[in-house]
């Protein structure tokens, strides 16, 4: 006898059998009772979960010639017999992963125009339709909108964010839900029951968690957990089979780190990595395990434990030994060493960080140092000194005024007093403080060192100079003044300014707009002090004026400025007639 793996034997032939979809099967029978059926329909969801089953059930069902009273098909008329012997002529499935080309799509829509035989529709199945291409979708978009009357459609997906908005607005959509892991377990049950498979309820509730909602993968691995422990599935076998790290090994973490054993938790994370197990998977098993443990604290929250009655109790039991603080800082040390682990180069070093910082978390406060815990007297050192900053912070906000630091003997004296002496009253800020601070006040914020003028030193040297020298010494001192980060800005304008003789030794410096002259304003001193050295002449003067709308020139474009350059150089005008150069 031919061996038929359990996902295609037992596959639901009727809506009753279809496991987990309880309200979306609901809706498809009163669909077919009523006859009000539409011209599209979508199913999505994750795989495994029964959207190509449900299809074909509700295909075949549409097409009965005498369904029955709650909406299920009666597998006895030529359609449904038509259909159960893969004959059938009016449901055509096609895999969208295969055949995503036009021309596919185009083939299709030759076929909805003619009417079906036998039966009342004509109804295709188009599995992974997120796979067709853009080009397939628009081509299939107005036979979708406005099919024959005899024609429904029946999408399939796994990935509803990849189909154009414009074929979802065409569709009834229905979602399919994860599979829980109580609903698998109930399933694998009845298999195994039916195949005479002995079975423990621990074994078949890992099975269901490693499946992670997909009804399908239950199945295989079912399977699979049957060759391997030879018709009788306990739960040794099926961690040794499907190498599964034993729940017992993370119940001993969290035991082991409230009594803070950081060695005893580095022998078993050694002896895990030992067997082939990763740091990191360990790592994130415990963090599942931490939180089903805060879960199991509440029972409002219990029902969100996906295991088995038996797992439920172990995790209330340890519930009630672990306070809520130890697990919300567990799950947050043990989060950010998911965050981490991918970019760590050390990630078994990492992960037993992390396990000993979970370790610590009960260790108590004035506790010794001792091997493999962090020395946390260190925090109560410090706390003397955390006192004396926040004490001088608040004289500060109190005065408005930063006194002169002194030593730290004088600051922390005030608090050492006798044990029969009173507590020393505050001490007030003296007049004097005030009055200087006030004064500080009224002078205000102190004047950046490239705005404070300069004294010219050589007053009494009158050299006269050229515009040429002028423009040249000009243009040095920009450049020069680039170099300073703060001066960068005003820099780079006053090289597009030229400075101009009137009468020696009177300069004229042409300002475009208002805020520039203030800005020149505050550094006309440095200016004019390193002209003067520079140049010679300790009595040159600066008038800045600001020029008229009418004299500002308008900035040459790159076109005008190559032009020019051809005009003034006929060489460079040669060099571009001969290379066929052009300006872009």
């Amino acid at each position: 006898m031919e061996y038929i793996v359990s996902a295609r034997k037992y596959r639901p032939m009727t809506f009753d059998s279809v496991v987990g979809q309880p309200a979306l099967t609901t809706t498809l029978r009163n669909a077919v009772r009523s006859g009000k059926l539409a011209h599209a329909y979508l199913f999505c969801g994750p795989r495994g979960v029964g959207k190509t089953t449900c299809a074909r059930i509700f295909a075949k069902a549409i097409n009965c010639l005498e369904p029955t009273a709650d909406g299920e098909a009666c597998n006895q008329c030529e359609s449904c017999r038509a259909f159960n012997e893969q004959r059938s002529y009016n449901i055509f499935e096609l895999d969208a992963a295969s055949n995503n080309s036009v021309e596919n799509i185009k083939a299709l829509m030759e076929q909805t125009r003619i009417p079906p035989q036998v039966g009342r529709y004509k109804v295709f199945i188009i599995d992974e339709v997120h796979m067709l291409s853009t080009q397939a979708f628009n081509a299939f978009l107005k036979t979708l909108e406005e099919p024959p009357a005899h024609v429904i459609f029946i999408l399939a997906t796994t990935e509803k964010h990849k189909i154009l908005p414009t074929i979802l607005s065409r569709c009834q959509i229905y979602d399919f839900e994860r599979m829980t892991v109580q609903n698998i377990i109930d399933h694998l049950k009845m298999v195994a029951e039916k195949e005479g498979v002995e079975y423990e309820e621990e074994a078949l509730s890992i099975i269901a968690e490693k499946a992670d909602g997909g009804m399908r993968d239950a199945l295989s691995i079912f399977d699979q957990a049957v060759s391997f422990c030879q018709g009788n599935i306990t739960y040794q076998k099926v961690i040794e089979d499907l190498n599964v790290l034993d729940a017992d090994n993370y119940f001993n973490i969290i035991d082991l780190a409230l009594e803070n054993k950081v060695s005893d938790i580095m022998l078993l994370l050694s002896q895990l990595i030992g067997k082939g197990f990763d740091p990191g998977n360990i790592v994130l098993g415990l963090a599942t395990h931490a939180r089903n443990v805060l879960m199991a604290k509440d029972p409002q929250t219990l029902p969100l434990l996906e295991v088995s009655e038996k797992q439920r109790e172990r995790y209330q039991q340890q519930a009630q030994r672990c306070p809520a603080t130890f697990l919300y800082k567990a799950l947050r040390i043990m989060n950010q060493c998911d965050v981490q682990y991918r970019a760590s180069s050390n990630k078994r070093l990492l992960a037993e960080i992390t396990l000993i910082q979970v370790a610590q978390i009960t260790q108590p406060e004035d506790e010794a140092p001792g091997a493999g815990r962090s020395p946390k007297r260190l925090k109560s050192l410090f706390h003397k000194h955390m006192n004396v900053r926040q004490n001088g912070a608040q004289q500060v906000a109190q005065t408005g005024h930063v006194a002169q630091r002194e030593p730290a003997a004088q600051v922390i004296a005030p608090q050492q007093t006798t044990p029969a002496a009173a507590p020393a009253p505050a001490t007030r800020p003296s007049l004097s403080r005030l009055t200087s601070s006030f004064a500080n006040l009224k002078r205000g914020p102190e004047k950046p060192a490239y705005q404070k003028d300069v004294v010219i030193e050589n007053k009494d040297e009158a050299n006269p100079f050229t515009q040429e020298e002028l423009l040249f010494q000009w243009r040095l001192m920009c450049n020069r003044m680039s170099e300073i980060p703060e001066m960068r800005a005003i820099a780079n304008r006053l090289k597009n300014m030229t400075p101009t003789i009137l009468e020696l030794p009177n300069i004229e410096l042409p300002v475009e707009n208002e805020l520039l002259l203030e800005q020149v304003k505050k550094i006309k001193g440095r200016i004019r002090a390193t002209m003067a050295k520079e140049l010679h002449n300790g009595q040159l003067l600066f008038q800045l004026r600001l020029i008229k709308p009418e004299e500002q020139k308008p900035i040459p474009t790159k076109p005008e400025l190559f032009n020019k350059l051809r005009t003034d150089s006929p060489d460079i005008d040669k060099l571009q007639k001969i290379l066929e150069l052009e300006l872009v």
